[in-house]
C-alpha cells in the first residue's frame, strides 16, 4: 500500500467558493472570540481561489454583512449596487415585453444587492481567511475521501501529482497526502464529486426529491463607456428556450464598463437535440440583448451546472465527520435565482455548530445541531418559502408556472398549501431522438456569437495533456452503440465546451473526449441519459482560470 503522509487539523475545508471561505472565516472569528486554537486547512483545486468561480452575479449582502459587518470599510468588492431592475418576456427573436414590477415575484426584486465578480469576492474573503490563520492550500484537489475503520469521515486525500495517462509515474511524482479533521467540510459546488460519493454512501437524499440542475452560460464583455450603465440588471424568460426548455436569461452592467450576459437552460428538457450554448449564442443576437453589446468586445467565457431543486431536493447535509454546506448540498434559492448568500450562510452555520462540538469534552460524531440551526435560521425559512419554485414551474411551464409562482410568494408569502414535486431525474427526461426534429442552428458570426473553441480559448482552461482523463467511462461502448442511435449522442450538444465527439475513423463512428477542453461545469455527469460519465478531479490546478467572472 503507498504510504501517503499525513497533516491532523481540526477542520479541513473542501473547496474554496463563498461557502467554504465563511466557514474558514466564521470558525476563526468564534476561535478568537473563545480564545481557542483551532486549525483550519483549506484545500481549493484551482491554481488560485476564484480561479475556478463563476456566478451571474447579483449578490444579496445579508450573509456578508453577518460576516463582516465592516465590509464597506474595509473593501469588499462590493462596488455596484443595483439601480435598474427589470424583467422581459422574450416573444421571438425580435419582440419583448417588459414586466411591470407589482408582475414579479417579490422573491426575485433586487432593490439592496450588488452586481459582483463573485470570483473577486472569493479571493478577498481567502485573504481574510489568511489574516484569521486559517491555512489555505491553492492549486490541491480533494481527490477522495479518507474514512475510518468504522467508516466515519476522516478527512481527505489530496490527488496524485506527476501520474501519466497510462497510469505511470512521471518525473516529479508526488502521492497526495492524507489531511485529517476531526470534522471536514465539504463545500465543493454544484455536483462535488465527493459530494455525491457521500451522499450516495450515507443515502443523504433517501427522503427527497432528485436534484435538478440547469447550466449557466456566462460571458463578460467589455463596451464602450457610453453604453456602460452600472448597476443595470435585466433578466429575461420565453425566447430562444420557449416550449424547448425552462430557464431564462440574464444581462448585468458592472462597474469599469463591463458587462455580464448569460443563458441557464434547465436539464430537464427533452430533446436531445438541444443545445445549450447554441441557444445562448442566439440569445446574444435579440435586440433587447444586441444593443447593450454592440461595439464591444468579448473578454471571458465560462458555465457551470447550478443545483436549483431548493427544499424539495435538499438532502441531509451532516453525516458521520463532517457536513455539506451551499451548493454542494443545493442550498440555492431558486425563488430569488440566488445561491451566494445561502451558500455563505450554511458554511457560517457549520462554523458555529463545529465550534461548539470541538468545546466539548467528547466531541459528538455527527453535528445534529446543525440541522436544527440551519432549519431555524434565515436560510432555512428563505428555502421553506420557495420550495414550490421549481417543481410547479416543472409540471406548468414557464408561463403558468410563474403566475402560480407570484400568487404564492406575493401574496401569500409562500404559504400556499400545496406541495409540487418532480421525481424525474434530469437524465432521465431526455426522450429519444426520432421523436424530435434536429434544430438548425445558425452559423457564428464573430460579432455577437462565437464557435465553442474560441469560447474555451476565453475561459485560459489549461490541463497537463499527458494525465489520467477526468471524465470516466463506465462503459467505453455505451456512447456508441446506445446512446448514439437512441439519443444522436446528446454529449456532442449538451457540453459548452467541445469536450465530447462522434468523429468517423476508418468508416467507424468513434467517440472522443477532449478532456483538456473542458471547464469544469459537469453537465456531462448530470445529463448523461445512460449516467455513464463520471466527473473526478483532474490533477491540481488544471481548468479554467477564469479572470473577475
Amino acid at each position: 500500500m503507498l504510504e501517503r503522509e499525513v497533516m491532523e487539523f481540526d477542520v479541513v475545508i473542501v473547496g474554496g467558493g463563498p461557502a467554504g471561505l465563511s466557514s474558514a472565516c466564521r470558525i476563526m472569528q468564534l476561535a478568537q472570540e473563545q480564545e481557542k486554537e483551532i486549525s483550519v486547512c483549506l484545500v481549493e483545486k484551482g491554481s488560485e481561489v476564484g480561479a475556478h468561480i463563476l456566478s451571474g452575479a447579483v449578490v444579496d449582502p445579508i450573509a456578508l454583512t453577518e460576516l463582516f459587518p465592516n465590509w464597506k470599510e474595509i473593501g469588499a468588492p462590493l462596488n455596484t449596487e443595483v439601480k435598474v431592475d427589470e424583467l422581459h418576456w422574450l416573444h421571438d427573436d425580435k419582440v419583448s415585453r417588459q414586466f411591470s414590477n407589482w408582475m414579479i415575484p417579490k422573491t426575485m426584486h433586487n432593490e439592496g444587492n450588488y452586481v459582483i465578480s463573485l470570483g473577486n469576492l472569493c479571493r478577498w474573503l481567502s485573504e481574510r481567511a489568511e489574516e484569521l490563520g486559517v491555512e489555505v492550500f491553492p492549486g490541491f484537489t480533494a481527490a477522495n475521501v479518507s474514512y475510518d475503520e468504522s467508516g466515519r469521515v476522516e478527512g481527505i486525500i489530496t490527488g496524485d501529482m506527476g501520474v501519466a495517462a497510462d497510469g505511470s509515474e512521471k518525473d516529479g511524482y508526488m502521492p497526495g497526502m492524507i489531511l485529517k479533521a476531526k470534522y471536514t467540510i465539504f463545500a465543493e459546488g454544484c455536483r462535488g464529486h465527493l459530494g455525491k460519493e457521500l451522499i450516495q454512501r450515507f443515502g443523504l437524499d433517501k427522503k427527497v426529491d432528485p436534484q435538478h440542475y440547469g447550466l449557466g452560460i456566462k460571458e463578460l464583455w467589455d463596451v464602450p463607456a457610453e453604453q456602460s450603465k452600472p448597476g443595470t440588471v435585466i433578466h429575461t424568460a420565453g425566447w430562444p428556450l420557449g416550449k424547448e426548455a425552462g430557464g431564462g436569461g440574464f444581462l448585468y452592467h458592472l462597474e469599469n464598463n463591463q458587462v455580464v450576459v448569460g443563458l441557464i437552460t434547465d436539464l430537464n428538457y427533452k430533446n436531445p437535440y438541444l443545445s445549450p450554448y447554441d441557444e445562448f449564442q442566439r440569445y446574444k443576437h435579440h435586440p433587447l440583448i444586441a444593443n447593450h453589446l454592440k461595439g464591444g468586445k468579448r473578454v471571458s467565457y465560462g458555465a457551470r451546472a447550478i443545483a436549483k431543486g431548493g427544499l424539495r431536493s435538499l438532502p441531509e447535509m451532516v453525516f458521520e465527520g463532517g457536513l455539506l454546506v451551499g451548493c454542494d448540498a443545493g442550498t440555492l434559492n431558486p425563488g430569488k435565482i440566488k445561491g451566494t448568500h445561502t451558500a455563505m450562510k450554511t458554511g457560517m452555520l457549520a462554523a458555529e455548530s463545529i465550534v461548539a462540538a470541538l468545546g466539548q469534552e467528547n466531541p459528538p460524531s455527527t453535528l445534529a445541531n446543525f440541522t436544527t440551526a440551519f432549519h431555524n435560521s434565515w436560510v432555512g425559512e428563505e428555502l421553506r418559502q420557495s420550495r414550490n419554485f421549481v417543481p410547479v414551474m416543472h409540471k406548468l411551464g414557464t408561463f403558468f408556472g410563474g403566475a402560480y409562482n407570484w400568487i404564492d410568494q406575493n401574496l401569500c408569502s409562500g404559504a400556499l398549501p400545496f406541495n409540487f414535486t418532480d421525481v424525474i431525474p434530469d437524465y432521465a427526461s431526455l426522450e429519444e431522438a426520432d421523436k424530435h426534429k434536429k434544430i438548425a442552428y445558425p452559423k457564428p458570426d464573430g460579432l455577437l456569437s462565437f464557435d465553442k473553441l474560441s469560447s474555451v480559448f476565453l475561459s485560459n482552461t489549461n490541463h497537463e495533456e499527458d494525465q489520467p482523463s477526468h471524465l470516466r467511462l463506465t462503459d467505453a461502448d455505451i456512447p456508441i452503440k446506445q446512446n448514439l442511435p437512441q439519443y444522436a449522442e446528446p454529449a456532442q450538444r449538451y457540453c459548452p465546451a467541445g469536450v465530447y465527439e462522434v468523429v468517423e475513423k476508418e468508416n467507424e463512428s468513434v467517440f472522443q473526449v477532449n478532456s483538456q477542453n473542458c471547464i469544469h461545469c459537469k453537465t456531462c455527469d448530470i445529463k448523461d441519459p445512460a449516467q455513464n460519465i463520471t466527473w473526478v478531479t483532474p490533477e491540481g490546478s488544471g481548468g479554467p482560470n477564469y479572470p473577475n467572472m
